[in-house]
């Protein structure tokens, strides 16, 4: 019998989450939160939990668009925040994007890729700039899928003081959309991370959501090899060697940057 992703308690998952979000904020001694708005799911689910475990009046979403974002992503972003009650700024970083561009001064032409992620690496620096300056708390909206496989950018969005649904596969985050009553033409949108015109997540992949899920749930929740994770999902064995070579590869990214032990030194 092949296997399925489980379900997922969605109260229980909501109060996990907003607790946690309240504890580490009252920890922290900041005075609310900051968080980047996309127009999207997770941007949304996140923004939502935000709103109900510190009050509305001490959550802050910033929309900084690029020149690859959508009218409509801007407007949806727009919308949840009014409807949440909470502050919203738009920042554009079109012009930023391009004027850091203009400083890679080697001969070879910038890859889409390098472009693409001043971006995410921009929305950091100003997320943290309103951090520092209003004493919030950084909240970031990557979830367990993106974050094992290395789907974020390294400094850019995986740049934050936590991850509220970091432990949420893709499959769960719209399950828990629902329940939180999120527009569902937000809920339907292709994910995307806008890098370039067109960009979705399920291409630049090269699989969906629902098989990465399912894959990442055989081999790191079950624990299983790649060939009997292949047998129990019922998917090819190449796409389950792909996203096991996509989590060993980006391991890096979900470490702090290694040094080499000097302790030992010491005299």
């Amino acid at each position: 019998m092949l296997t399925s992703l489980p379900s997922i308690d969605l109260h229980n998952a909501e109060k996990a989450i907003v607790d946690f979000i309240k504890n580490f904020l009252d920890s922290s001694g900041m005075d609310g939160i900051v968080l980047g708005l996309s127009g999207g799911i997770d941007s949304a689910t996140v923004a939502t939990l935000c709103a109900k475990a510190a009050g509305p009046s001490r959550v802050l979403g910033l929309i900084m668009p690029s020149s690859t974002s959508s009218r409509d992503d801007i407007n949806d972003a727009k919308e949840l925040a009014d409807g949440l009650g909470i502050s919203r700024l738009v920042i554009d970083i079109s012009d930023a994007q391009e004027n850091i561009a203009h400083l890679y001064k080697d001969n070879s032409k910038l890859s889409r890729i390098a472009y693409g992620n001043i971006a995410p690496r921009l929305r950091m620096t100003i997320l943290y700039l309103y951090a520092n300056n209003k004493n919030l708390l950084v909240v970031g909206s990557s979830n367990k899928s993106e974050l094992m496989v290395g789907y974020f950018t390294k400094y850019g969005d995986g740049g934050v003081d936590i991850l509220p649904i970091g432990d949420l596969y893709k499959t769960h985050v719209k399950e828990l959309a629902k329940w939180l009553n999120i527009p569902q033409r937000i809920i339907d949108k292709k994910p995307s991370a806008g890098l370039w015109p067109g960009q979705t997540d399920e291409e630049e992949l090269g699989i969906t959501y629902r098989e990465l899920d399912l894959i990442l749930y055989a081999l790191l929740d079950m624990g299983l090899s790649v060939e009997k994770a292949s047998e129990v999902t019922g998917l090819e064995i190449n796409k389950v060697r792909k996203v096991y070579q996509m989590v060993t590869r980006s391991e890096h990214k979900r470490k702090l940057p290694p040094y080499p032990p000097i302790k030992q030194l010491l005299r």
